[in-house]
């Protein structure tokens, strides 16, 4: 019986362990926007391909036209989602230095000018 639990526990998969896949040398599982490109666009794409099979009953056709939306669907997801995510990194990026920046000249006499020069320019 206790043979029978120990192999039923190397079946399982280790719970602090995460598949990932591995292409060209890179995980998959690290690059941006790549799990919800694909996601969308292989839903999209199959979705369409099956409106297309209802409505034409060709199945080569509706192949094609659900691949090409995938295609697309991906591609066009893929580009604004990188797009939105390197302009917040450059935003972090610069908040990260401003904060810095702050963090030098708070309490010297730096900070007192440039709050009165914010006074001064506010009125």
């Amino acid at each position: 019986m206790e043979n029978k639990k120990s192999d039923f526990d190397e079946l399982l998969p280790d719970p602090g362990s995460e598949r990932s896949i591995v292409l060209f040398g890179r995980d998959l599982s690290q690059i941006p926007c790549f799990r919800s490109s694909f996601l969308y666009g292989i839903s999209i794409g199959m979705a369409t391909g099956f409106v297309a099979f209802m409505r034409t009953s060709r199945p080569q056709l509706s192949t094609h036209i659900g691949f090409g939306t995938f295609m697309g669907t991906t591609l066009c997801y893929w580009f604004t989602c990188r797009y939105k995510w390197s302009r917040q990194e450059t935003d972090v990026a610069l908040l990260q230095k401003l904060m810095q920046q702050q963090s030098v000249y708070e309490g010297s006499a730096m900070e007192r000018e440039l709050d009165q020069k914010i006074k001064t320019d506010s009125v």
